[in-house]
């Protein structure tokens, strides 16, 4: 198994309330990328919102191979969506794509 570091952008159609904020990167935290030494090195959140309503998802996956890993990231993505509340009305995701591979996990 590999550590992949994927990101997964979307866009926010009517923008995001604090609480929800909170609430999605809650969801995220066990694919938090600064558990890795290229998210640390990098200082990589797991949730970065511009100020267009886009944002950029960062998520740790360990996977065999890349399109696994990019599959992985996007079930992940979702689910975190989905548990904060958010569909793929509210919330559509891009693809997701493998930002680096780290195979030292801190």
């Amino acid at each position: 198994m590999t550590t992949y570091v994927i990101s997964v952008p979307g866009t926010f159609t009517s923008g995001i309330g604090a609480d929800t904020r909170t609430r999605l990167a809650q969801a995220l935290r066990p694919a938090d990328p600064h558990g890795t030494r290229m998210g640390t090195a990098e200082d990589l959140d797991v949730l970065s919102v511009n100020d267009d309503n886009t944002f950029t998802l960062r998520l740790t996956v360990e996977a065999d191979t890349g399109p696994h890993a990019e599959e992985e990231a996007r079930r992940l993505a979702d689910g975190a969506l989905r548990d904060a509340g958010l569909d793929e009305r509210k919330a559509p995701l891009g693809p997701a794509v493998i930002t680096g591979i780290d195979s030292e996990v801190r």
